[in-house]
């Protein structure tokens, strides 16, 4: 995707990125493309279902809620339709300016989405949290269909289905809804189709083979990010931002990749590194794979720990970290 495309889908214009890619498959006279935006609130499994319905990893996925920070694009191509998914930030009340950018980031999204799929885990009744991210859906529906998926449908009892099925239906009041897992795969192809069913007709908006709009780069912070969260606890994993320094292709087979772990606290850094620096290698060696499993080659990964203080609540850090909006074109 161009960076012109880029910036115009993020203000809420783009429309003609197919074109501007210089797309010339022929297709079905009924073929359906557009935008669905994952919504709910932190930790319901929405980049979960969007790596399964495209096979591979584009999201990071952790128990911790707030994982997602950023606008995430997966882009699903089969020959009836071409579902470009919009993952975004769980929906909550935010206390910093992190906070503040994620729900901005999920607000500005919705106007370019043709349908919005809300997203819950199913295994529990609703939260207030729920509730908070069904009327910030319907506040912005604007008329466009509201699909229900139900998540976490393989941890759900038998006695909870109904009860629990009715109560975030009662939420957003939609026709179309499905009981789904991400992690097992349970009746992703049905919710799918009456996803599509929903879509207007159109053309592709990108190449075939094109699964996201995000760098490598960005991609391998996400990843080195997501080994951090999966080896720390408690309040470090919300405090931590990477950088990736350096990206270099040294040859065919082999990438170098300096990144640098940011955190708000020395004692943070300290747990980081760990005794002797054991869990930063453990981080190092989970990240590195993941990051070889992107790239198809061999990587030589540095990790670096600094302490950046208070950086989610000062905007001169969050533009340092990657999390600045681009200005709103008025009119």
């Amino acid at each position: 995707m161009s960076a012109a495309t880029e910036e115009r889908f993020a203000e809420g214009t783009a429309t003609e990125a197919g074109e501007m890619a210089g797309l010339a498959e022929e297709l079905p006279p009924d073929h359906r493309s557009g935008y669905v935006a994952l919504v709910g609130r932190p930790s319901v499994g929405k980049s979960s279902l969007m790596n399964a319905y495209l096979g591979q990893k584009v999201a990071i996925v952790s128990p911790r809620v707030q994982t997602t920070r950023n606008r995430l694009l997966g882009i699903l191509t089969r020959p009836e339709a071409q579902v470009i998914f919009v993952d975004l930030p769980g929906i909550h009340k935010p206390i910093h300016r992190l906070g503040e950018f994620m729900m901005e980031t999920a607000r500005r999204a919705l106007p370019d989405a043709d349908v919005l799929l809300f997203v819950v885990d199913v295994s529990v009744p609703p939260t207030e949290e729920d509730r908070e991210a069904a009327a910030f859906l319907k506040e912005r529906a604007a008329g466009r269909p509201i699909v229900l998926a139900l998540n976490k449908s393989d941890l759900l009892q038998p006695d909870d289905v109904v009860p629990h099925t009715d109560a975030y239906r009662a939420l957003v009041e939609v026709a179309d809804w499905m009981l789904v897992s991400a992690t097992r795969g349970d009746n992703l192809d049905v919710l799918l189709e009456r996803i599509v069913a929903h879509l207007p007709l159109g053309p592709r908006y990108y190449p075939p083979d094109q699964v996201t709009d995000q760098q490598e780069r960005f991609l391998v912070g996400e990843l080195v990010r997501e080994a951090v969260l999966h080896y720390t606890y408690q309040e470090v994993p919300h405090s931590v931002a990477v950088v990736v320094e350096e990206f270099k292709e040294r040859s065919e087979h082999m990438t170098y990749i300096s990144a640098t772990i940011y955190v708000e606290k020395e004692s943070q850094k300290g747990i980081i590194i760990g005794q002797g620096g054991a869990l930063l290698k453990k981080i190092g060696k989970a990240a590195r794979e993941s990051i070889e499993a992107l790239l198809g080659t061999r990587v030589f990964l540095e990790l670096w720990v600094k302490t950046r203080p208070h950086w989610r609540r000062r905007a001169e850090d969050l533009r340092y970290l990657g999390y600045a909006l681009p200005r709103e074109r008025k009119g």
